[in-house]
């Protein structure tokens, strides 16, 4: 079975704890929300991301027959307990705020509501889809704020934590804005735009390097971006240029030049000279290297005349911020609100929406996390995606998220664009939920 659907993905003691459940015959239903409960240095907001994929994976999620027969070998679970499981199937139902979607601390971004056995037992595998998708959505979207109308391409699946890593930081990227990505099966499996040029070694492999770009153009005629700083950058500009004279005859356009190392912003500089004195106006510079968006913020403030980046290695592993404080939390059970209170990791009870104000020009004024039957002035973030277990038409598919998420950084407030920290943004708890939660304190004493 495909490791990705697979309900093994989870901790013991999911496991063990429904087996409690199923015991006691607990199977009343539970509302669990997912909600980050700080943000972390250098981070002003955040975007909601991978929630199509936690629709697919609720969807497919199976105990396979070998599965079922290796918990059995285990000795750990009775046999009743384990014919149950072996037709496990989510029922539940899903809200959540739609992916793109700018969201702060302590605001739920998706709410299950299930039987207490299925709503615990995804916890693990919920948690880490949106966890890490969230999370490189909200590093992509710094690169697109100080970049834009520049071309931004994720270039991190080699350094990525796995493949289901490279393949999602993909995704996430793109959903922010940026322009494409090189990893092939997330063009393939998602509709996303590839780039991609050459390595050093397809230089290196080759005695001379004007014959590499000879070969290369030819046998790449709709897709010529060059790799020039394998040896010297200035001189591979100049073979360029007579490389380019050479093709037009076969209707073959060298379309940019790739710069990977040295002084980005000073060898941009000279490359575009070279290139433009020898008629090479519309031929894109294009840099690589060891970037994030400090240093493409950087470039940029200097006028370096650079057309596109490729960002890798600290994009797809958010390298200044590589987790999140994300939780997911029982919140209501057999009618119940319920109350987490222990110290630092206090929680919100009960089913709960948030409502985001705009002012006059249209901008995020302010956010209320409050009780879902609530009547609260704002535009409730909160929709339903899943009913009994299928997806509904709100789920619009990736490119309907990508321009949602265009939508919301365009009412995002000056001051959270910045990469540094920035005033919080407002956030209130209502009365009624504040009320709530002093109740439930009362009670438990």
């Amino acid at each position: 079975m495909d490791s990705e659907r697979s309900l093994l993905l989870t901790d013991l003691y999911q496991l063990t704890m429904l087996q409690g459940y199923f015991a006691r015959g607990m199977h009343d239903t539970a509302v669990f929300e997912l909600f980050v409960r700080k943000l972390r240095p250098g981070r002003n907001f955040l975007v909601a991301a991978g929630i199509e994929p936690l629709v697919e994976f609720l969807e497919q999620a199976r105990f396979s027959a070998d599965e079922i027969d290796w918990l059995r070998a285990s000795g750990r679970f009775s046999v009743e307990f384990l014919d149950w499981l072996a037709d496990w199937r989510f029922t539940g139902d899903v809200e959540a705020m739609p992916e793109g979607t700018i969201f702060f601390p302590n605001e739920p971004v998706v709410r299950i509501t299930a039987p207490l056995p299925q709503a615990q037992l995804i916890e693990s595998r919920l948690i880490n889809l949106l966890n890490f998708q969230t999370l490189i959505a909200s590093k992509a979207v710094r690169s697109v704020l100080v970049a834009p109308g520049k071309t931004l391409v994720d270039f991190g699946l080699r350094r990525a934590h796995g493949a289901e890593a490279g393949v999602l930081a993909a995704r996430s990227a793109w959903l922010t804005g940026f322009s494409g990505t090189a990893t092939v099966l997330a063009g393939q499996r998602y509709g996303i735009p590839l780039y991609g040029t050459m390595a050093h070694s397809y230089i290196q492999a080759h005695d001379d390097e004007m014959e590499a770009f000879r070969d290369f153009a030819r046998a790449q005629p709709a897709n010529v971006v060059l790799l020039i700083d394998t040896y010297d950058t200035e001189a591979a500009a100049h073979k360029v240029v007579a490389l380019a004279k050479e093709l037009e005859p076969e209707g073959i356009r060298i379309q940019g030049v790739r710069i990977d190392s040295g002084d980005l912003g000073e060898l941009a500089r000279r490359v575009r000279r070279i290139l433009d004195e020898g008629g090479l106006q519309r031929t894109i510079v294009f840099a690589s290297g060891d970037l994030d968006e400090y240093r493409v913020r950087e470039l940029l403030a200097q006028g370096a005349p650079i057309d596109g980046f490729g960002i890798g290695t600290k994009l797809d592993t958010s390298a200044d911020v590589p987790y999140l404080d994300c939780a997911y939390k029982l919140e209501e059970y057999a009618g119940k609100p319920r109350r987490k209170r222990s110290a630092g990791k206090a929680t919100w009870p009960g089913r709960k929406q948030v409502w985001r104000r705009y002012d006059a020009q249209g901008r995020m004024a302010g956010d209320v996390v409050g009780l879902a039957h609530e009547a609260q002035e704002g535009e409730p973030l909160l929709v339903p995606v899943m009913r009994g277990g299928r997806r509904l038409d709100t789920l619009a598919g990736l490119r309907a998220a990508r321009e949602h998420a265009a939508a919301q950084l365009s009412t995002l407030p000056q001051p959270l664009r910045a990469l540094e920290d920035a005033p919080p943004y407002p956030v209130e708890i209502s009365g009624e939920l504040q009320a709530l939660a002093a109740r439930l304190d009362a009670e438990a004493h």
